[in-house]
């Protein structure tokens, strides 16, 4: 159910006031979720001598909520108006980072807290992270939908770039407890963009009222699960995601205690890393256009996962480049991947399903990012930092093979709605 296509206006979305105060409260959080990824792990290792394991356990406490009420919430979201449920997740997020300082300036401040805020923060995230996909189509036509998830995209790539550089600066100059706020007042402005928005989303008819909510799930499960699009992309997602947290979750203690870094220069490598995201959603749109999207798909993720063996090659000095390169390539290779398969996933799913769809996607996707967390921690308390990163990122490196199962290899473009709908 997207809108009908109005007008072209020089300038693109960002001349669309909806669009554009959406896109800023987009750009907001994701900062301040940036800076809480680094901020975060930093208050554990450096506030609270966590232990490696300890730290891998926050990451993977703020996915679990995706095994756990991960369908159930595609399924509430498809009965419920999209901008309300954000709005509300806007709301708590700010109150439980904010409980972070507080339980800080109380002493109260333990490892289980930031458990419980980690937790809290993911079950927020399911919620906020459907709605998101399903008020898209809503806000933007058809074919508006590439530009519009190349621009948010691209926004969260710059602010993955600033965010952990910002959380390296905090938290030399004022704390990395006092830099979560930075994560409260952007919840608290994307509240605010999202009220200000016009565009009103049209009254859902539930014609499934009598089916039961185990009933709902299970027609987006079959969706995917008989789609051969969908599923090699969900088992593509779940592998990549688990050898991608792996690494992720040790990566600041693998830098500060193996390589000797510093907490501010954490947060600049972190963010030279993260310019991958912003080149990739520059290149996704273009490489789309001159591959198909199909083969910029497989391009983008076959080129860009070996690069993650140049990690545990890193050391002081110049060798800290080999980071950044691995980084950058990786985070490119993602966000064009993530660009694609978001574009074609709401163009390609019938919208009275598509929350259902998303998260039956996701629930797998991100199901095994805690694993993923888990077992990043547990190679790197067995087998040390550096064999540990050494063994997930070889893993890494042959995930894209998975994409070659599927129809992908077969075709220049990706379809616009499933082969049963063609005409």
């Amino acid at each position: 159910m997207t809108r009908t296509d109005p007008p072209r206006r020089p300038g693109g979305l960002l001349r669309r006031r909806d669009f554009r105060l959406f896109w800023t409260g987009e750009t907001a959080t994701n900062f301040g979720s940036s800076v809480t990824s680094v901020a975060l792990p930093l208050v554990a290792v450096t506030v609270l001598h966590a232990s490696t394991f300890q730290v891998a356990l926050l990451t993977a406490a703020a996915w679990l909520p995706w095994l756990v009420i991960g369908l159930p919430a595609g399924a509430w979201v498809d009965r419920l108006p999209a901008r309300p449920v954000m709005l509300v997740c806007d709301l708590v997020a700010a109150l439980l980072f904010l409980s972070v300082p507080a339980a800080a300036w109380l002493g109260a401040l333990s490892i289980g807290h930031l458990l419980a805020v980690a937790l809290g923060g993911g079950v927020v995230s399911v919620f906020f992270r459907t709605a998101y996909q399903v008020w898209l189509p809503v806000l933007l036509t058809r074919s508006e939908l590439p530009e519009g998830n190349a621009k948010l995209q691209g926004s969260e790539a710059v602010a993955q770039v600033a965010g952990p550089g910002a959380a390296g600066l905090l938290a030399s100059a004022v704390g990395p407890v006092l830099a979560l706020l930075v994560d409260v007042v952007s919840f608290l402005g994307s509240a605010a963009c999202l009220l200000a928005i016009r565009v009103r989303e049209p009254r859902r008819v539930l014609d499934r009222a009598a089916a039961g909510l185990r009933q709902e799930i299970a027609e987006g499960i079959r969706f995917v699960a008989r789609d051969p699009y969908l599923r090699v992309l969900t088992v593509f997602g779940a592998v990549s995601n688990l050898a991608l947290t792996g690494y992720q979750a040790i990566l600041v203690v693998f830098l500060v205690r193996e390589v000797g870094v510093s907490p501010g220069t954490v947060g600049g490598l972190v963010a030279a890393m993260s310019v991958g995201g912003v080149l990739g959603a520059v290149l996704a749109t273009a490489l789309s256009r001159r591959l198909g999207s199909a083969r910029a798909m497989l391009v983008s993720n076959l080129g860009a996962a070996p690069f993650g063996l140049l990690i545990p090659l890193a050391g002081p000095g110049a060798r800290l480049a080999l980071v950044v390169v691995a980084g950058v390539v990786i985070g490119a290779g993602t966000v064009v991947g993530n660009v694609l398969k978001g574009s074609f996933r709401q163009a390609y799913v019938p919208h009275g399903l598509l929350g259902r769809v998303i998260v039956s996607m996701q629930v797998v996707n991100y199901g095994t990012i805690p694993l993923g967390a888990l077992l990043g921690g547990m190679l790197g308390t067995i087998l040390g930092l550096r064999p540990a990163i050494w063994w997930i990122t070889g893993a890494l490196a042959l995930t894209g093979l998975i994409l070659l199962i599927g129809p992908l290899r077969r075709h220049r473009e990706l379809p616009d709605r499933p082969a049963l709908d063609r005409t």
